[in-house]
């Protein structure tokens, strides 16, 4: 917004609460031009918009060739600067709707059906799969793990999609009124992770105000990077990892979540997902705001202190120049397009991932790479 409209179009909405309850929210006039939708909690925008493509997707492959042989989305991006209906903006960013879509169409995916609440998997290729499992795990806004199951084998048929048990925690006596799931399929006989799928949820008859107060959460993280550049081509690695302490309620079960590895021991799904992490060889590690020189650098280390076990929640990376901004005179630093791995991401406790990320940056500039997130706001940036 502020990178394309003049300041009196960087209001926030107004909400107006209705005798009937419903708070109408009423844009000014510049967003309105631009085709804005209301979302009610304006901050929550980039949730919705992976929320609803990833939605649109599974609930497509959940009916696959039963119901419907196909499906069209109508529109992927903007020219112009709307608002709405997107998966990249006109300045070629790519919204959290991008990586929705991404996730939800992988060929071999997990997911819940969320009119249902089965938990899915998906096989669109022309080979069966055999000797998988799924591993599901809730976590609550407390970091605690309630529920925990590893399912027993099953095969899939190629080109079907098997409904393997109803999702339980929802019926439990004290289930949490907001809580995070988290899905990964796995193949039993090397541990390889399949596919990784996270829910943020709540119970019938419950919203996500909850969710609100999960932004003042601290969560220790652990960043690292590896950069390489060859003339004004940046490729940059970076590593997260959730040093939250995992709850007591796995290490009751034969098959735990840090055991899903692969052979490189690193926790992670295969490059052709691009829903978690990709096997990471190399990394180096990073300080705040400490130049790096070019690839070949000495590893730095990184470790972000945080009072509260829990997710890291719908955390983002973003490319920027040195400069800073702020103010009525704002400027856009970002450099674009970026292409990534994998982005809008949440890590529960031990959870670790990488994701790859490729740009061009002007000459002249000094790019950062910032991470962002729900409950992380220090805006960490790797100098380079």
């Amino acid at each position: 917004i502020r990178a394309t409209m003049p300041p009196e179009g960087w209001s926030i909405p107004i909400f107006k609460k209705g005798i009937d309850g419903y708070i109408e929210e009423v844009p000014n006039p510049i967003w309105d031009y631009h085709k804005y939708i209301p979302y009610s909690k304006p901050g929550k925008a980039q949730l919705i918009n992976y929320v609803q493509y990833r939605a649109l997707l599974e609930g497509w492959t959940s009916f696959m060739w039963t119901k419907f042989t196909g499906v069209l989305i109508w529109k992927t991006q903007n020219p112009w600067t709307g608002l709405r209906g997107q998966f990249y903006d006109h300045l070629q960013d790519q919204t959290a709707g991008f990586y929705g879509c991404r996730c939800a169409a992988e060929p071999i995916h997990v997911q819940l059906n969320l009119a249902s609440y089965n938990i899915e998997v998906v096989n669109t290729t022309s080979d069966k799969l055999t000797d998988v499992a799924v591993e599901i795990s809730v976590w609550d806004l407390d970091g605690a793990s309630p529920y925990y199951k590893v399912t027993e084998k099953f095969v899939v048929p190629p080109k079907k999609v098997k409904q393997i048990m109803e999702m339980e925690y929802p019926k439990m006596k004290n289930a949490k009124p907001v809580y995070f799931l988290l899905l990964k399929l796995f193949r039993l006989s090397d541990k390889e992770a399949l596919s990784r799928n996270f829910y943020w949820l709540h119970l019938p008859g419950k919203d996500y105000k909850l969710l609100e107060e999960y932004r003042q959460k601290t969560i220790p993280l652990e960043i690292g990077s590896g950069i390489s550049v060859s003339g004004g081509t940046y490729k940059v690695r970076m590593s997260i990892k959730n040093k939250s302490k995992k709850s007591a309620a796995e290490s009751t079960t034969s098959v735990s979540t840090m055991e899903l590895e692969d052979r490189n021991g690193v926790h992670g799904i295969s490059e052709e997902t691009n829903c978690v992490v990709q096997k990471s060889g190399l990394w180096s590690k990073i300080h705040r705001n400490i130049d790096l020189a070019r690839s070949g650098d000495k590893p730095r280390t990184l470790e972000v202190k945080g009072i509260d076990s829990g997710v890291a929640f719908f955390l983002h990376f973003s490319v920027h120049t040195s400069e800073s901004s702020t103010g009525e005179n704002y400027r856009d630093t970002r450099i674009l397009p970026v292409h990534y791995s994998d982005n809008y991401f949440s890590l529960t406790p031990g959870e670790k991932m990488t994701a790859d990320i490729s740009f061009e940056a002007p000459e002249g500039s000094k790019p950062r790479v910032i991470l962002r997130g729900w409950n992380y706001h220090l805006n960490h940036a790797v100098m380079m």
